[in-house]
């Protein structure tokens, strides 16, 4: 009995021993002892370097590491590309550290202010990370700070990178508004609790292959529980005054995470354009030309409203929940068109006004549930997501137009209605396994996405007739598209080379029916998507990259629908049930230099691509715009970026980008011949962010943006230039921060397209409300240092919802 008493009384001790945790605390510090906030830190197995846990220090470089297991363990922190030397730590009790020294290069903490820091660019094998945290970069908005990351082009109000538009993602969720509205969201996001830009340029195998580059901005993490609130808005004086509202709130407790925000930004926005058509005759001889003049004035009242949770159930699971709701009610756009009509002498001889009238209302609701689970191996886990989407718009039509003799003297009047509604429903599940092995790690997944488009239109309530319009052109389509998705992913860093390599595959199946015209589409294929990236770093001052991939585009929804939306009755867009998905091949190559001096090489096949055309018809005198598939379509390019503090308080970022496009492509209206558009073309920016105070926090930017000819479809762009001024201060420890911003001071950011070939002539110069001042402010409540946990929904299928707004 003593003895069994004693085994027990050993068994329960040891057992005790075995489930002893401990906990690591310290500071990071630089060589000159000032603090280093937000440094990593890592927890490694001394025997093979993997990963145990990590963490990272707070804003006065404190760290805590806990439920450590005894062990010996090797300690490190890093910062924007430094690190510590690795601290070898047998953990057999709590641990209490003096310091982990960073050796920064002097001009990376300044004395004085921690936002005078420069920003850092850092090349890894499949993207280039630029870190902004704490720089005088970070303080203006996020739309800054893409706009001055490296390779991003800004091409009107679209940020693009190698000519491909680029998608968004906040914490590798991807932001669900396009154009405008992502440019409205941004601008409201305070840039301060950004740590990094990662631009994507070729996506790996984890990312769908629909699509292209992407830019994810990466927001600085806290752990200290508190509520934290803040109110913002901005006025801003264009042609019309414009305002946004909006208020956060973020609660953290050890388990839970709340995030809820709400905002609405009510416009009355003028866009005037002209439009110039040249109609030829079978000898290419203008016997008609067509001079266009828009005035529009478009009311919005959008709003936006969002709800996240996290919940951590213990360290090995946790789940999140996202939704979000963006409603546009009663959008209304009314469009005055006054053409004057002259014969092959430049003599009037007629004209046409009409008044068009469009009002939209459009619901997008989507939700989105995540499970991580943790695995006993570290690094290792297991995750599932299933998504939902509902999108509903409705719109209602009606135009009116009048015919005059060149005296004035009325011919005829024209006009009708249109309603027609759209609903889309997506829904989407995947399952997703990461490990490491040794010293590689290997990801793997599957997806499966359904999509289901509705879209009606009636024509109705006809005034005279026209040979353009009538009631034929009333349809019902429906669009019914399933992707099969798996995907497999291998990543191994040694000494100076760093490994990843992937292979997607996708299974397509989709059904495109017109009901009305009985006409059935369908897609039905199978595609593999490689991608290889390799870095190789010589020395701290060289690095060398190498990446390919494989992408496929597939259209948008609304660009399959067949049918007709009209300006006037000559003057429309109609959409193409034929369209295809294209693949293309991407290659770039990239040389760094001191982290400073970035050289980039790329070319890009872009197989037959969907291209934007208008083809006017001759004989009918019409004008269409329509999405169509090149026969052929290819890019390349060199961009050099160079980033440097010229001084304490300035820091400047200069990108220039020389490159080559092409697309071939059938000219409906000429015949159908083969005809190559192509354009040499030049990007270049310089952006001078200024620290105007000792203490931070004022600060500055001038900043001058130029693009030359560029290619939009059949169309080529002369060159624009856009320079801008910014002005910003915080007062009482960033409780406050007004901002003062003027865009396109020359007033010279609005381009003409032209399409000029064979026996098409005709051009638009589109003119927006790009020069404009704004005013903005922020208050922040509570504890306003936390990070929240804000974040978009990550979903390629949504991103093919389309609006005109």
């Amino acid at each position: 009995m003593r003895i069994t008493c004693i085994l027990l009384l050993v068994f329960l001790t040891s057992s005790k021993l075995i489930a002893q945790t401990y906990q690591i605390k310290g500071k990071v510090v630089d060589r000159k002892n000032n603090t280093i906030p937000f440094a990593n830190i890592l927890l490694l197995q001394a025997s093979d370097s993997t990963f145990v846990q990590g963490t990272s220090a707070d804003d006065s470089g404190q760290f805590l590491l806990s439920e450590v297991k005894p062990n010996i363990y090797l300690l490190q922190a890093s910062y924007v590309g430094r690190g510590s030397e690795p601290r070898a730590l047998d953990i057999k009790n709590d641990v209490s550290l003096g310091a982990l020294i960073i050796p920064l290069d002097e001009n990376v903490l300044d004395e004085v202010v921690v936002t005078s820091q420069r920003p850092k660019l850092q090349r890894l094998s499949d993207r280039l990370v630029f870190s902004v945290e704490n720089t005088v970069v970070s303080q203006g908005s996020s739309w800054d700070i893409l706009k001055s990351t490296p390779g991003v082009i800004v091409n009107q109000s679209e940020l693009q990178i190698r000519g491909q538009s680029a998608t968004v993602y906040l914490n590798d969720r991807k932001v669900q508004l396009s154009g405008q509205e992502v440019r409205d969201l941004l601008e409201g996001l305070s840039g301060t609790n950004i740590k990094s830009v990662e631009v994507i340029a070729n996506p790996p195998a984890q990312y769908d292959a629909d699509g292209g580059p992407i830019l994810n901005i990466v927001t600085s993490k806290n752990i200290i529980p508190g509520y934290k609130g803040s109110v913002n808005g901005s006025y801003t004086q264009a042609i019309f005054p414009k305002f946004t509202l909006g208020t956060s709130h973020y609660y953290k407790t050890e388990k839970l995470n709340l995030f809820a925000n709400y905002n609405i930004s009510p416009k009355k926005e003028i866009r005037k354009a002209v439009k110039g058509i040249n109609f030829m005759d079978a000898n290419e001889n203008v016997f008609s030309n067509w001079d266009t003049y828009y005035d529009q004035t478009a009311r919005s009242k959008a709003q936006n409203a969002s709800l996240i949770i996290d919940y951590d159930f213990d360290d090995s699971n946790s789940l999140n929940l996202t939704t979000n709701l963006a409603i546009n009610p009663d959008w209304e756009r009314a469009t005055n068109l006054n053409t004057q009509i002259r014969n092959g002498q430049s003599q009037l001889d007629s004209t046409l006004i009409t008044r068009n009238l469009e009002n939209v209302d459009n619901t997008n609701l989507a939700v989105d549930l995540s499970y991580v689970h943790k695995l006993k191996k570290p690094g290792a886990k297991l995750s599932f997501n299933g998504h939902y989407t509902y999108f509903d718009g409705t719109s209602n039509q009606n135009l009116f137009s009048s015919y005059a003799d060149g005296g004035g003297s009325l011919l005829r009047n024209f006009g009708f209605d249109t309603d027609s509604d759209q609903d889309i429903q997506i829904i989407t599940g995947q399952a997703d396994y990461a490990t490491p092995i040794g010293d590689a790690s290997i990801e793997t997944g599957v997806k499966l996405s359904s999509i289901a488009s509705k879209n009606s239109i009636d024509f109705l309530n006809f005034i005279g007739s026209d040979n353009n319009v009538n009631a034929t052109l009333s349809d019902r389509f429906n669009y019914d598209e399933n992707v099969y998705a798996g995907y497999f992913s291998f990543v191994r860093n040694w000494e100076k080379w760093s490994m990843k390599l992937g292979l997607r595959g996708e299974l397509t199946k989709a059904t495109g029916t017109s009901l009305t015209l009985n006409e059935v589409n369908t897609v039905d294929f199978f595609e593999p998507f490689p991608s290889v990236y390799l870095l190789y770093s010589p020395s701290e001052k060289h690095s060398f990259a190498f990446d390919y991939g494989r992408n496929v585009d597939r259209p948008k929804y609304n660009d399959l629908n067949p049918f007709r939306v009209f300006f006037n009755e000559n003057d429309f867009e109609e959409g193409n049930p034929g369209l295809r998905p294209s693949f293309s091949n991407n290659f770039n190559f990239n040389y760094t230099f001191n982290s400073e001096l970035f050289f980039d090489f790329y070319y890009r096949d872009n197989g037959e691509n969907i291209a934007y055309f208008v083809f006017q018809d001759n004989i009918d005198q019409t004008l269409v715009e329509v999405k169509q598939n090149v026969l052929e379509s290819k890019s390349y390019g060199i961009d050099l970026t160079l980033s440097k503090s010229i001084a304490s308080f300035w820091f400047l970022y200069a990108y220039t980008s020389l490159f080559h496009e092409e697309e071939t492509f059938l000219a409906a209206e000429s015949n159908n011949q083969v005809y190559t558009n192509s354009v040499d073309g030049a990007y270049a920016l310089l952006a001078n962010y200024l620290t105007l105070s000792k203490d931070g926090t004022f600060t500055g930017e001038v900043t001058m943006t130029y693009l030359s000819k560029f290619l939009f479809g059949s169309y080529v762009s002369d060159d624009q230039l856009n320079l801008t001024l910014g002005l910003r201060k915080s007062l009482f420890k960033d409780r406050i921060t007004i901002s003062l911003a003027a865009e396109d001071i020359l007033e010279k950011y609005v381009p003409t397209y032209r399409s000029r070939y064979l026996n098409q002539d005709n051009f638009y110069r589109r003119r927006p409300e790009t020069q404009f001042i704004r005013f903005g402010l922020t208050y922040n409540f509570g504890n306003f240092k936390l990070t929240d946990n804000q974040r978009e929904i990550d979903k390629k299928e949504r991103e093919r919802l389309q609006t005109d707004q």
